[in-house]
C-alpha cells in the first residue's frame, strides 16, 4: 500500500540529517518546475467532495465474470454490454490468452477459460478469431484440467461442470462459534465475504444452463463422458491435505440428501449475514467477489431483481465501480478513494518548501474525518475492548477499516493539526487518538500487523481443497508494521514503547539476508524495503547501523541504467527476480524515498539519478505507468513470504501468478514521484552547508 513519509516527529528523530551541497547534475530550476507542474495536476484532479481516486485496473475475470453474472441471474438487456464484451476483446493477448499483470511472460489459464466462457454466453461462435486462437492456446496449456477452484465454480453455475465435483463449503460453517476452528472469522476478511456465499450456491448447487449454441463442448474434444472432473491431489491421503480431500469428499456426498439436520437455518443465518454487509453503495466487502457472489446466492434464495437489495448491488456497477477506456466498460475489483485521498494529502505536504493550509487540503480533511469508521466491524469477534476508529480502502465498507489506511491517516492529520485553529485541532486530535487506540489493539502476537485482522494466521486453513487461489488469510507484513511503526513516531512515541519495541523486533527478524524486505501489498522488494527505512527515521533510529545501510545498498544497487527502478510481479515466483524490472515512477518514487532517510552522502549520485529519471519522464504534469505496481494476492496462500524451494511445486503457480491478484492503481504514478522529488529537493536544496 503506501510508502511513510520522512518528516520527523519529537526526541531523537528530530536531529537533523547531514546533508551535502547539491551533487552535480541536479538543476534546482527544473527540479522546482517539475514539481510545480506535479502540484497543479493533482490539485486539478481533486474532486469537488476534497477527494482523490484513480482508476484501480486489475485482470479481465472481473468483466468476465460479470457477464457469466448476468447470464446466471437473467438481466437482459444491459446498456453496458456490448462494451464490456468489447473490454474483453481488447485485452486478448497475441497468443490468444489473458493475463494476470500487463505484459506478463504467461498468460492465465483461468482468466483465459473465464474470458472464453463470457465470449460464448454473449453469442460469439467457437469459429470466430479470439475463440480460435484462444481455444488453441487452452489446449497447449494443459485445457481445463488446469483451472483453479474459482473457475470451476464459474462454470458449475453455468451448467460446465459437475456441481459434485468442486470444493464442498457446507453452509454450517456460519454457525461455528469464534472459538471453533475453522469458523469464518478465522479466514480473512475478502475470503470471508466470498465463502458465506458461496456456502449457499455450494449446498444449493444452481444451475442456469447455457443455451445449446453458446454450450463450452469444444472445450471437451473427447467428450465430456471422458472428462475428468475430480479435484486433483497432489499428497497421499495419510498427509493433510489427503485428510481434508477425504471430508471433501464425505461433504460432497452428504449436499445432495433429502434430510440434512439444520441446514436450513444455517442458510438462513448465511442469508441475513450477507444482508447485514451491504455496503451503502450497493455493493459488499468493497471487493468484486463478496459483491458478485452475494448477487449469485440471494437470487438463488428467491430474491427478485427488483428487490432493493438485489436493486442496489446490480445497480452499484453503474457507479463508481466501472469506468469507460477506448470504446470498453471495465469494471473495478476495488477502488480507492480514501487511499488515494491519504496519499496524495501526503503528496502536497512533501512538496511544498514552506507548509500553509489550503482550500485544497481543508477540503481532503474534512472528506477524509467524515470517513473515519468509529462502528464495530468484523474485526471486533476477535478485539473486543477496543472502540472503533480506523479508516476502510473505499467509500463504503463499514465492516471492514484496515491498519495500512488508518497508520498513513494518522501520518497527514499529524501533520496537518499543527496549521488547524483550536477547533479544527480538537476535531483532528479526537480521530487520531480514536484511530491509535485502535492501531494498537489490532497487533497481533509476533508484533507485527495485519490489514484487517488481528492474529490471522491459521496456516491449517490453507490445506482445504477450496484454497486454491488468492490468500485465505491476512496475517502481519512488514510494510503495513511498517507504516504503524512511522505513524507511531511521527505522534512521539519512542523505541522503548512496548509496541514500537515488538514492532522494531519484527522488522529485523523479517529483513531478508541480503537487506530487503518482503512486500506484501506492493511490488515487491523494493516497495516492502521503501516501507520500513522512513519508519525507521521517523522513531530515531541511527541510519548508518550495518543493517540499515544493507537495506539501502540493495536498493541503491537495483537502479537501472536509466536512472529509475522497477521491479516485476513475477518476483513473487522467481526470486532471481527481485528489484529487477522496466523502470516505473512509482517504483522509483519508493527507492528514492528510501535512499532519501540515509544521512550518507555515498547514495547521492543514485538520488541524482532517479530524480533525473523522474524529470525526464513527466509529461503534461504527470507520468504514464502501464505496468502493475500494486499486489493484492502474491498468490501463497498463507498470506505472507514463503519459501519458494519448498512450496512452488505445491502452488501450481509459475511467474504467469496465476493464484494471485495484481493491481495497477493509476494514482500510484503521480503521487509517489512527488513525494520522492519533494524530499530529495529538501534533502539537497533547503538545507545545504
Amino acid at each position: 500500500m503506501s510508502v511513510g513519509h520522512v518528516d520527523v516527529g519529537r526526541g531523537a528523530a528530530a536531529t537533523p540529517p547531514i546533508l551535502p551541497r547539491i551533487p552535480a547534475g541536479l538543476d534546482a530550476s527544473t527540479l522546482d518546475r517539475t514539481i510545480d507542474a506535479a502540484r497543479r495536476w493533482l490539485i486539478d484532479s481533486q474532486q469537488p467532495e476534497g477527494f482523490w481516486v484513480g482508476v484501480l485496473e486489475s485482470n479481465s475475470c472481473m468483466e468476465a465474470q460479470w457477464v457469466l453474472a448476468m447470464h446466471f441471474l437473467g438481466v437482459d438487456h444491459d446498456p453496458k454490454y456490448e462494451k464490456v464484451i468489447r473490454s474483453i476483446l481488447r485485452e486478448q493477448r497475441e497468443d490468444g490468452s489473458w493475463e494476470v499483470y500487463h505484459n506478463a511472460p504467461r498468460g492465465d489459464i483461468n482468466t483465459t477459460v473465464e474470458c472464453y466462457a463470457a465470449l460464448r454466453a454473449s453469442g460469439m461462435r467457437p469459429g470466430e478469431e479470439p475463440l480460435v486462437k484462444a481455444r488453441k492456446w487452452i489446449f497447449e496449456n494443459g485445457g481445463l484440467k488446469q483451472i483453479r477452484n474459482f473457475t470451476k465454480y464459474w462454470l458449475a453455475l453455468i451448467g460446465e461442470w459437475p456441481w459434485k465435483d468442486t470444493p464442498t463449503l457446507p453452509p454450517e460453517l456460519i454457525l461455528l462459534p469464534s472459538w471453533a476452528p475453522f469458523n469464518i472469522y478465522q479466514f480473512a476478511s475478502w475470503a470471508r465475504g466470498t465463502i458465506v456465499p458461496l456456502c449457499i450456491l455450494s449446498a444449493r448447487r444452481p444451475v442456469r444452463r447455457l443455451p445449446p449454441d453458446r454450450r463450452l463442448d469444444e472445450l471437451f474434444p473427447e467428450g465430456r463422458e471422458n472428462f475428468d472432473f475430480s479435484l486433483p491431489r497432489t499428497k497421499g491421503w495419510v498427509s493433510v491435505e489427503g485428510i481434508f480431500l477425504g471430508l471433501d469428499r464425505l461433504l460432497a456426498a452428504y449436499a445432495p440428501l433429502k434430510i440434512k439436520p439444520g441446514r436450513e437455518a444455517a442458510i438462513k443465518q448465511c442469508v441475513e449475514w450477507i444482508i447485514k454487509r451491504q455496503e451503502a453503495d450497493g455493493a459488499w466487502s468493497g471487493i468484486q467477489p463478496p459483491w458478485i457472489f452475494s448477487l449469485l446466492a440471494l437470487r438463488v434464495e428467491g430474491y427478485s431483481l427488483n428487490h432493493p437489495v438485489m436493486r442496489a448491488g446490480l445497480e452499484a456497477f453503474d457507479k463508481h465501480w466501472s469506468y469507460e477506456r477506448d470504446g470498453g466498460v471495465y469494471l473495478q475489483a476495488s477502488e480507492s478513494p480514501v487511499w488515494d485521498t491519504i496519499l496524495s494529502m501526503q503528496a502536497l505536504f512533501d512538496t511544498k518548501p514552506v507548509f500553509e493550509p489550503s482550500p485544497t487540503l481543508r477540503r481532503a480533511m474534512d472528506w477524509l474525518l467524515k470517513q473515519q469508521i468509529r462502528a464495530w466491524g468484523d474485526w471486533k469477534v476477535y478485539v473486543r475492548d477496543a472502540r472503533g476508529g480506523g479508516w476502510a480502502f473505499q467509500r463504503a465498507n463499514r465492516f471492514y477499516p484496515d491498519v495500512d489506511d488508518t497508520a498513513v491517516a494518522i501520518c497527514v492529520l499529524a501533520r496537518l493539526r499543527r496549521f488547524l485553529d483550536e477547533g479544527d485541532r480538537k476535531r483532528v486530535n479526537e480521530a487520531i487518538d480514536l484511530a491509535v487506540e485502535w492501531m494498537l489493539a489490532m497487533q497481533s502476537d509476533n508484533g507485527g500487523w495485519g490489514a484487517f485482522d488481528k492474529n490471522n494466521d491459521k496456516w491449517l486453513l490453507t490445506k482445504i481443497p477450496f484454497a486454491d487461489f488468492g490468500e485465505l488469510l491476512d496475517p502481519p507484513s512488514v510494510d503495513v508494521t511498517a507504516h504503524v511503526v512511522e505513524a507511531l513516531g511521527l505522534l512521539g512515541f519512542s523505541r522503548d514503547h512496548p509496541a514500537v519495541a515488538r514492532a522494531l523486533r519484527y522488522i529485523r527478524e523479517e529483513q531478508e539476508p541480503d537487506g530487503p524486505w518482503f512486500g506484501r501489498w506492493g511490488v515487491n522488494y523494493i516497495y516492502g524495503t521503501a516501507a520500513v527505512l522512513p519508519a525507521l527515521q521517523a522513531i530515531g533510529e541511527d541510519m548508518n547501523q550495518d543493517w540499515i545501510r544493507k537495506a539501502a545498498d540493495w536498493i541503491a544497487a537495483r537502479q537501472n541504467e536509466d536512472g529509475g527502478w522497477g521491479e516485476t510481479p513475477a518476483s513473487y515466483m522467481d526470486e532471481s527476480l527481485r528489484g529487477v524490472g522496466e523502470s516505473t515512477p512509482s517504483q522509483t518514487g519508493w527507492a528514492l524515498m528510501a535512499l532519501c532517510t540515509m544521512r550518507s552522502r555515498d547514495y547521492d549520485d543514485a538520488i541524482r539519478r532517479g530524480v533525473d529519471y523522474l524529470v525526464r519522464t513527466q509529461r503534461d504534469g504527470t507520468w504514464e505507468e502501464n505496468q502493475y505496481t500494486g499486489t493484492g494476492f502474491p498468490g501463497y496462500s498463507v498470506g505472507e513470504r514463503i519459501n519458494l524451494k519448498e512450496m512452488a511445486r505445491e502452488l501450481r503457480q509459475g511467474i504467469e501468478l496465476q493464484r494471485a491478484f495484481m493491481i495497477n492503481y493509476n494514482l500510484y504514478r503521480h503521487y509517489f514521484p512527488m513525494m520522492a522529488l519533494g524530499r530529495a529537493r529538501r534533502r539537497f536544496l533547503d538545507r545545504t552547508g
